[in-house]
C-alpha cells in the first residue's frame, strides 16, 4: 500500500497537480516588487527599503521593477493582470488607488475591486512651504494676501492632479480663497523654482521639503497632519490655524492581485510589518518624516474605499482634470 501511495504522488506531481501539503512554501522563486513610476521616488524607497528587509524575513528573492506612465496607472493595470499568487506585488503611493481611477478614462482596473490589499506601510503629511526670501511669515499672512489678492499667489505642484495639487485645492476650499496653480512635469522642477523665487508656494511632501527647511532655503508655515511632526515641530497643523478638513497625507502602499491566497497575505503582511518596525528602519524612516502604519488588511482596505470617496468629492467639486 505504501509503495502504490508513494507511486500515485509521484504520478500526481509528474502532472504538475500537487496537494497543499507537497506545494513549495512561498516564497519559491522572485518576488517582483512592482513600482508604478520611475525610480527615486517615495514610492521606490520605500519597495527597496521592503524588498531589502523581506529577504532577510521570508528567505527568497525580492526585486524592485520600475513601470511607470499615466500617473501610476500603467503599472497598477499590469498587477491586476498578473496571477494572484504572490508573485506580483505592488508598492504604490495613493494616486493609482484613489485619484488617477477620478482623472483618467480606461485605466485597465477598479481599484475597489481589482486587487487585495495587504498594507498601508507609511504616510507622511504635506508642508505648505514658501522660498526664505518670502515675505509671508506666517500662515494668517498667507490667509490675508489671498483674501485680498484672488489668484495672485502661485502654488507649484508636480502636476495636475498630484498630491501637492490637490492639497491646494482643498486649502483654497476650506479657506474661501483661490490661488495661481502652476503645474509642472515632477517635483524636481518645483524644488528648483522654489528656490529660484520664480514661483511663491507649494504644498510639498514632507520627505521632500525638509533637507531644504532644515537648511534655511525654504519656510515651512503649515503641516497637513493631525499632530505636529516630531522634525518640526515648531510648524503649526493646519487644524491648530482653524482650518478644518485639511488633514491630508500621502502614503505608500502594498497590494496584490485580486485573490492572493490567506497564507501568502498573512506571511507578506507580517514580514511587512516586521520589515518597517525593524530597530535600523524605524528610526530612519521617522527622521525623514514618515510616519509607520502597517495596519492590517482589513483596515486598508475600508482606508482605501474611503480616501477614494473623499478625493472623488474634491476632484469633481474643484473640475480638477488631468490635462
Amino acid at each position: 500500500m505504501k509503495r502504490l501511495l508513494t507511486s500515485a504522488l509521484l504520478s500526481l506531481a509528474a502532472l504538475g497537480i500537487t496537494s497543499p501539503a507537497l506545494a513549495q512554501a512561498w516564497p519559491a522563486k522572485p518576488v517582483t516588487l512592482l513600482v508604478p513610476f520611475p525610480p527615486g521616488g517615495s514610492s521606490d524607497a520605500i519597495a527597496r527599503l521592503l524588498g531589502n528587509k523581506l529577504q532577510e524575513k521570508l528567505g527568497g528573492s525580492f526585486v524592485v521593477d520600475n513601470r511607470g506612465g499615466a500617473g501610476g496607472t500603467i503599472g497598477t493595470a499590469a498587477v491586476k493582470r498578473a496571477a494572484p499568487d504572490g508573485y506580483m506585488v505592488l508598492v504604490t503611493s495613493l494616486g493609482p488607488l484613489v485619484i488617477g481611477p477620478h482623472l483618467l478614462k480606461n485605466i485597465g482596473y477598479d481599484p475597489t475591486k481589482d486587487l487585495d490589499y495587504v498594507s498601508v506601510a507609511v504616510q507622511a503629511p504635506n508642508v505648505l512651504v514658501v522660498p526664505a526670501a518670502s515675505p509671508h511669515k506666517t500662515l494668517a499672512e498667507v490667509l490675508a494676501f489671498l483674501k485680498a489678492n484672488p489668484e495672485k499667489m502661485s502654488f507649484a505642484s508636480s502636476g495636475n492632479g498630484s498630491s501637492d495639487h490637490i492639497t491646494a485645492e482643498l486649502f483654497w476650499q476650506q479657506t474661501g480663497t483661490s490661488g495661481l496653480h502652476i503645474p509642472y512635469k515632477g517635483g524636481g522642477p518645483v524644488m528648483s523654482d522654489l528656490l529660484g523665487n520664480q514661483v511663491d508656494a507649494s504644498f510639498m511632501n514632507i520627505n521632500t521639503a525638509l533637507p531644504q527647511i532644515k537648511a534655511g532655503k525654504l519656510r515651512a508655515l503649515t503641516i497637513t497632519s493631525a499632530k505636529r511632526s516630531p522634525v518640526l515641530p515648531d510648524v503649526p497643523t493646519t487644524e491648530e490655524a482653524g482650518i478644518k478638513g485639511l488633514q491630508v497625507y500621502s502614503w505608500q502602499a502594498v497590494a496584490a492581485p485580486k485573490g492572493l491566497p490567506a497564507d501568502i497575505k498573512a506571511k507578506l503582511h507580517a514580514g511587512i510589518v516586521a520589515a518597517l518596525n525593524a530597530p535600523d528602519v524605524k528610526p530612519k524612516l521617522l527622521e525623514q518624516g514618515f510616519e509607520i502604519v502597517a495596519n492590517t488588511p482589513e483596515q486598508f482596505t475600508a482606508f482605501q474605499h474611503a480616501e477614494f470617496e473623499r478625493w472623488k468629492k474634491v476632484i469633481t467639486d474643484r473640475k480638477i482634470t488631468a490635462d
